[in-house]
């Protein structure tokens, strides 16, 4: 089992940059693919972006493509969403999420465990 812990979110302008963190409880972090997916107002929830459990390959939403980025630090158990050229679209609650072997990176379905979120908001 995991526990996992958003930090990072907050209110920045069209045009600028956050750093999420995700840091993940017990020995196993390594074990784990990782994910990140947000879920704005009155909407499903949304893939952003994953990463396979050695950090090797990423997976990310073509809406963020070239914008974000996704990397772990498997000796730290953290998982990180750098972003930048933040939209107004892209306003949402960000969460981390855990799977031994999803099937999808993609679908939230996929993951079994959750942080409990963290808000971004981007306006001016």
């Amino acid at each position: 089992q995991v526990e996992l812990v958003e930090s990072g979110g907050g209110l920045v302008q069209p045009g600028g940059s956050l750093r999420l963190s995700c840091a993940a409880s017990g020995q196993t972090f390594n074990r784990y693919a990782m994910a990140w997916f947000r879920q704005a107002p009155g909407t499903q929830r949304q893939f952003v972006a994953a990463v396979t459990s050695s950090g090797t390959n990423k997976y990310y939403a073509d809406s963020v493509k070239g914008r974000f980025t996704i990397s772990r630090d498997n000796a730290k158990n953290t998982v990180y969403l750098q972003m930048n050229s933040l939209k107004p679209e892209d306003t949402a609650v960000y969460y981390c999420a855990a799977s031994i072997f999803p099937s999808d990176y993609s679908s939230h379905h996929d993951y079994s465990y959750w942080g409990q979120g963290t808000q971004v908001t981007v306006s001016s």
